[in-house]
Order: C-alpha cells, then sequence, then structure tokens
C-alpha cells in the first residue's frame, strides 16, 4: 500500500506520538504537516530531515491548538487535508474540588476542541478531493476513568463521541473517522520519568515499570509510537474503507478488565 499523492496534516507532532505517526505516514508515502504551537528552527528542520529520509514532502506549521482559529488556519495554510490525525494534547492532574479553572479550559481547548474545529476545516478539502481519513487518537481513557483527571477523561470521552459524529456525518462518502485509544506508551517524556520512579519506589528499571508505570496495563509492556502510527496507516488502506465511527485500543488489555 501507498499513500503517496496524500497530505497527512498531524497536529501535536514534533515529538511523542505525534511523531511516531508522522514517520509512519511518511514512510508509507504520504506528504507531512508536522505541528505544534513553538516556531522553532530545529521544529522547521525536524521536519526537513523527516522528508528527506522518506522521499516526501514534509512541513512544519506552528499553530496554537488551544486556540480555535489557529487551528483552522492551521488546515487552511497546510493548503490541503487527505489525512488529518488530532494528536495534539496536555495533561494536569488535580482532584475536582482543587482543580484550576484556567487548566480546565486549556485542557478541553486542546484536546477536545481543537478535534472540532480542525475537522471542521479539513472535511471540505477531503470532500473536494473525493476521500479522506480523520484519525482522532483519544486515550484508554476515553473508554474509562481514573480519579484526579477530569478534564482529561471528559476531555477523551469527549473526542471518542466527537469521531462517532464525523463518521455518521460522512458516512454515504468516501470519508472515515475513528478513534484510537492507546494506553501507555513509550515516549521521551515517559520515558524520562523512569529514573524518578526508580528512586522514588527503591525498584529496578524492569519493576517500576512492570509494578508501578504498567500496573493498570495487563500486558505489562508499554505501547510504542511506531504500532500506533501503523494504526494510522492501516486505517490509511482500502482494508479500512468499512471502518468508521468505531475505537481501537491499543492498550494492553487495559480496557478489558
Amino acid at each position: 500500500m501507498t499513500l503517496s499523492g496524500k497530505t497527512a496534516i498531524i497536529t501535536g507532532s514534533n515529538s511523542g506520538i505525534g511523531l511516531g505517526v508522522a514517520e509512519e505516514l511518511a514512510r508509507a508515502g504520504a506528504d507531512i504537516i508536522l505541528n505544534s504551537f513553538t516556531d522553532r528552527d530545529e521544529d522547521h528542520a525536524l521536519a526537513a530531515r523527516l522528508g528527506a529520509a522518506h522521499g516526501v514532502r514534509a512541513r512544519y506549521i506552528a499553530a496554537d491548538m488551544a486556540d480555535g482559529a489557529a487551528c483552522r488556519r492551521l488546515i487552511d495554510t497546510a493548503g490541503r487535508c487527505d489525512i488529518l490525525v488530532n494528536n495534539a494534547g496536555i495533561q494536569h492532574v488535580a482532584g475536582i474540588d482543587e482543580f484550576p479553572v484556567e487548566k480546565w479550559d486549556a485542557v478541553l481547548a486542546i484536546n477536545l476542541s481543537s478535534v472540532f474545529h480542525t475537522t471542521a476545516a479539513a472535511l471540505p478539502m477531503m470532500r473536494a478531493a473525493g476521500w479522506g481519513r480523520v484519525i482522532n487518537i483519544a486515550s484508554a481513557h476515553g473508554l474509562t476513568a481514573s480519579p484526579y483527571k477530569s478534564a482529561y477523561v471528559a476531555a477523551k470521552h469527549g473526542v471518542v463521541g466527537l469521531s462517532k459524529v464525523t463518521a455518521l456525518e460522512t458516512a454515504q462518502e468516501p470519508i472515515t473517522c475513528n478513534a484510537i485509544c492507546p494506553g501507555y506508551v513509550l515516549t521521551p517524556l515517559v520515558e524520562a520519568q523512569i529514573p524518578d520512579q526508580m528512586k522514588k519506589h527503591g525498584m529496578d528499571r524492569e519493576t517500576v515499570i512492570r509494578e508501578v508505570m504498567l500496573e493498570r496495563q495487563p500486558s505489562r509492556q508499554f505501547a510504542t509510537t511506531g504500532q500506533i502510527g501503523g494504526t494510522v496507516v492501516f486505517l490509511c488502506s482500502p482494508a479500512a474503507d468499512q471502518i468508521t465511527g468505531t475505537t481501537i485500543s491499543i492498550d494492553g488489555g487495559w480496557t478489558a478488565l
């Protein structure tokens, strides 16, 4: 399968899951738009390296996903969007009665409202092209809950619901929309937390990963960004033409409990 001739926009993609998704889409031949809220030389250099490595066009476009108008400008500036991967997200942990209002607003804006704005801007482009894929990176927390993560859980449940609505509104068109729900993923951010967890619990690396960090993930293994990227590529394939309005869990059995 090749995605040559397709353009993919991946929000929040200068590191972690988003970058892993961009890598796999580029490997499959898609032209890539990387995004984050920064606008540094290294962001543009990252896009250039990704494009050169896979022989595709790759650009970096800065846009603040907390700003609805900026979300829509990202799509307009790209000029084309065959594949939209809504990945940008932030987290804040606190009890409901102590949760800062500004943090609630930011989590909902970046994790949920941005998905609405980018999708609204991208659908006309997909309809004009006669093909499209909207793939929303939700979370296991889009299907279940944990204490002290009220904004994140609410937003990710919202992403799952919005994915279903998008799928229904495009059901008779060659456009699909699905949500991927990862569990714990080994990203650079998570990797950086491991030494602190080892020190805090007095455990070796393998034990702290299995017994502390992956306590809720029955496989006791992290998902990888490449696995998530590979699932995105599959959802862009002809084999997935009739997969729409659903969730795909990549969580080592977490939501089977």
